[in-house]
């Protein structure tokens, strides 16, 4: 069983001053736990090593897809298929931040990727923040954490500067309206970035104006006039650009094959947040002790293996479904992806506690791995519902 502490919760105040009211808004009343996962050096040494080793192995099966041309196999729109290769190729469009999904990991069970949310990853303000400040408030070790996201976020952001010498350093960030959570996700990468040395600025998407022959542009406050930015982040999904957007999506692939702006996450994270890429990691690396074995084909009647199926690109535990031994479902999770195609994934074990919670590692990764944090449901699908869990090194 996971092994656990009780603490005492942050204060409302906290998070009032911090610009986080999502955090104790009616929405998320149960979201942050009033307990913290003990976690042993070794797990936590275990955690960060797969972390920089799967990184790795994603890069050479980016490659490998990119090489043998496999991007339609990934289920990757058409229209971003040259977006991905011009930023793959350009050092420049550096990779922010991600983070991996593990099973096991505590209670001495294996680490088992479940999948690598590298284009939106969200739980930034609880994983590098939050969960540092109730270590804080409870008088214990502020530094009993596998914890410096917000540090490495701002290495990451002074790489991105030096990569791009010839560029202001100002980096517009954006978010789809009457969505909080994302809007603190944001105001977080915001504070990297301003320590990092950027300007920084925040407006809709909605807001920002788009020109394929002068880049992108967001509105200036009470003006009628408008500021060129060399960087956009947006937490919005390659995948709905490509769908919804289709011409925004254009816009941006002249955008970039100009060299008008740098676009965050660069589009080539769609080669890792695809889930079809569980599969290829299998193919090539069967060895590795983290990978699950995963197909596209469902394996009913092939193997005698319980499995989980999902596809390519759901989230939060939508279109999510676990299937015994004969491929029986025995639990599933509806959602909005249906029409997607599906990779079929090994069922891995996740930790439990005495209260009966199924536990989720997540590691974030930010040019290496540099953080921990748990998701924990009363199911095994992990969905929009779970709790959020931090953690103490003993």
């Amino acid at each position: 069983m996971i092994r656990k502490k009780s603490i005492s919760q942050l204060p409302n105040q906290v998070f009032r001053d911090l610009g986080w009211d999502y955090f104790i808004s009616d929405e998320a009343a149960d979201y942050l736990t009033t307990e913290l996962v003990l976690v042993q050096d070794k797990e936590r040494d275990a955690f960060y090593e797969t972390g920089n080793r799967l990184y790795d192995l994603f890069v050479q099966a980016g490659t490998y897809v990119l090489q043998h041309h496999l991007l339609d196999e990934l289920g990757i729109p058409r229209n971003l298929h040259e977006l991905i290769r011009l930023s793959w190729d350009d050092d420049r469009h550096l990779h922010l931040f991600g983070r991996f999904d593990f099973a096991g990991g505590v209670d001495g069970l294996p680490i088992k990727l479940l999948e690598f949310n590298a284009d939106t990853p969200t739980s930034l303000p609880e994983t590098a923040i939050i969960q540092w400040g109730q270590l804080k408030a409870n008088n214990l070790p502020d530094d009993a954490q596998f914890n410096h996201v917000y540090d490495a976020l701002i290495d990451n952001f002074e790489r991105l500067k030096s990569l791009n010498p010839d560029r202001e350093p100002a980096i517009l960030f954006s978010t789809l309206r009457n969505a909080q959570e994302d809007d603190d996700n944001v105001s977080l990468l915001a504070a990297a970035a301003a320590e990092a040395g950027f300007e920084t600025r925040f407006c809709y998407v909605d807001e920002v104006h788009f020109s394929e022959m002068e880049g992108i542009f967001a509105p200036d406050k009470g003006r009628d006039t408008f500021t060129r930015f060399d960087f956009w982040f947006k937490l919005v999904p390659w995948e709905y650009i490509a769908q919804d957007e289709p011409e925004l999506c254009n816009i941006l692939t002249r955008i970039v094959q100009r060299d008008l702006a740098v676009v965050l996450n660069p589009a080539y994270t769609m080669l890792f947040q695809s889930k079809a890429i569980l599969k290829y990691l299998w193919d090539l690396f069967p060895d590795d002790p983290a990978l699950l074995e995963a197909t596209l084909v469902e394996p009913v009647g092939k193997s005698n293996f319980p499995f989980v199926q999902k596809v390519f690109f759901g989230r939060e535990g939508a279109n999510v479904s676990i299937h015994d031994e004969i491929g029986l479902p025995v639990e599933v999770r509806q959602g909005e992806y249906e029409q997607q195609k599906s990779v079929y994934q090994a069922l891995a074990q996740l930790a439990r506690d005495e209260s009966g919670y199924y536990y989720q590692a997540g590691i974030f990764f930010a040019f290496e791995a540099c953080g921990l944090g748990f998701r924990r449901s009363q199911q095994r699908i992990i969905d929009n519902g779970a709790q959020f869990v931090g953690h103490m090194i003993e």
